[in-house]
C-alpha cells in the first residue's frame, strides 16, 4: 500500500522541509514502487537532500543527474550562466524555452541538448571549459543555449566526475579527473573564450555553520575555499591568462564581502576585472576578460 500524499506531507514537514507539498508530489512522481517511494521519504526526512533522494536536480530548466554527495547545482549559478551566454563570441539561437524565466527548482523540465544549427562559413563553435564542475550542470546548459560549443569539463572529485560524464556525454562534452587545469589537454592553452569557474568559496571556519544537507552530505572539497574562501579562486587566476584565448572570460561566484579580494586575486594576474551582482538571484560574479 502506497503512503497518502498527505502523510507524506505530514512527514516531511516534521523533519523542517519548507516546500513539504512540493516535495512530496515530486517523491510520489519519481518513486516506481510504493516500498521505493517509503525509502525515498524516509531518506528525505532523515535529512539527505532532495536531490540526492531524486537523483536529479533542476538547472536553467534542464533536468540534470545528482549523485550521492555530489554538490548540488544552485538555483542562483543561472545568474552565472546568463553572464556566459551573454559574452558568447559568436552568435548563438537561444532555445525559445530556456532561460525564459527564473525557474522553480521544483518544477523541472527533462533536458535535451539544444540541437545545432547551421552556422555561417568559417564561423568556428565556443569553446568552453566548466572548472570545479560537480555534476556539470553549467556545462549542460551552455550547450543547450548556444548555438555551438567545444565544451571540456573537470573536477578534483572521482564522483562528481562520473556524475559530469553521464550529463555531458550525449552532449558532445569531455569531461576530466584532476586539479583544476591539470587535466585538461594542452591544445586549450590560449584558446577558451568562456571559463566558467564554480569554485568553492565558504571560509573553512564557517563550513559548520552551512545547512546541514550541504555540510553533511556534500563533497567538503566542493564547499571549503581556505581560510578566507579564496585558496582555490587564486589559483585558478594564476593560470588564467594562459588558459583564456585574447578577449576570453573567466566567470566565478564570490560572496559580496569577498569582491575586494576576489577583483585582488583577477586583476594581478593581468585581467580585466568586472562585478556583476543580483538581488533577484542574491548572487555575485566576477569577469575576468584577458586583453
Amino acid at each position: 500500500m502506497s503512503l497518502p500524499h498527505s502523510a507524506i506531507v505530514t512527514r516531511l514537514r516534521a523533519a523542517g522541509c519548507v516546500f513539504a507539498e512540493d516535495e512530496a508530489r515530486l517523491l510520489i512522481a519519481t518513486a516506481q514502487t510504493p516500498a521505493e517511494l517509503i525509502d525515498m521519504v524516509d531518506r528525505r526526512a532523515g535529512g539527505l537532500p532532495l536531490e540526492h533522494v531524486l537523483g536529479w536536480a533542476e538547472f536553467c530548466g534542464l533536468r540534470v543527474a545528482v549523485d550521492p554527495g555530489v554538490f548540488v547545482p544552485r538555483p542562483r549559478t543561472e545568474f552565472l550562466l546568463r553572464q556566459a551566454t551573454a559574452l558568447a563570441p559568436t552568435p548563438y539561437v537561444p532555445d525559445p524555452t530556456a532561460l525564459a524565466a527564473k525557474p522553480s527548482p521544483l518544477t523541472p523540465t527533462p533536458y535535451a541538448p539544444h540541437p545545432t544549427a547551421p552556422t555561417p562559413s568559417g564561423e568556428r563553435p565556443v569553446v568552453a571549459v566548466d572548472l570545479c564542475c560537480g555534476t556539470g550542470a553549467l556545462g549542460a546548459a551552455l550547450v543547450a543555449v548556444l548555438e555551438r560549443v567545444e565544451l571540456h569539463a573537470s573536477d578534483i572529485d572521482p564522483a562528481a566526475v562520473a556524475c559530469a560524464r553521464r550529463n555531458l556525454t550525449a552532449a558532445g562534452g569531455r569531461v576530466y579527473e584532476g586539479d583544476l587545469y591539470e587535466p585538461l589537454p594542452s591544445d586549450l592553452l590560449g584558446r577558451i573564450d568562456l571559463l566558467l569557474a564554480n569554485v568553492p568559496y565558504v571560509p573553512t571556519g564557517e563550513i559548520d555553520l552551512l545547512p546541514s544537507e550541504a555540510r553533511l552530505h556534500e563533497a567538503r572539497v566542493a564547499l571549503d575555499g581556505g581560510a578566507d574562501g579564496l585558496d582555490v579562486l587564486r589559483r585558478v587566476t594564476a593560470e588564467a591568462g594562459k588558459w583564456l584565448a585574447p578577449g576570453g572570460h573567466l566567470l566565478f561566484e564570490t560572496s559580496e564581502r569577498q569582491v575586494p579580494q576576489a577583483v585582488e586575486a583577477v586583476t594581478r594576474h593581468g585581467l580585466d576585472a568586472r562585478v556583476t551582482i543580483s538581488d533577484e538571484w542574491d548572487a555575485t560574479v566576477i569577469i575576468g576578460t584577458r586583453p
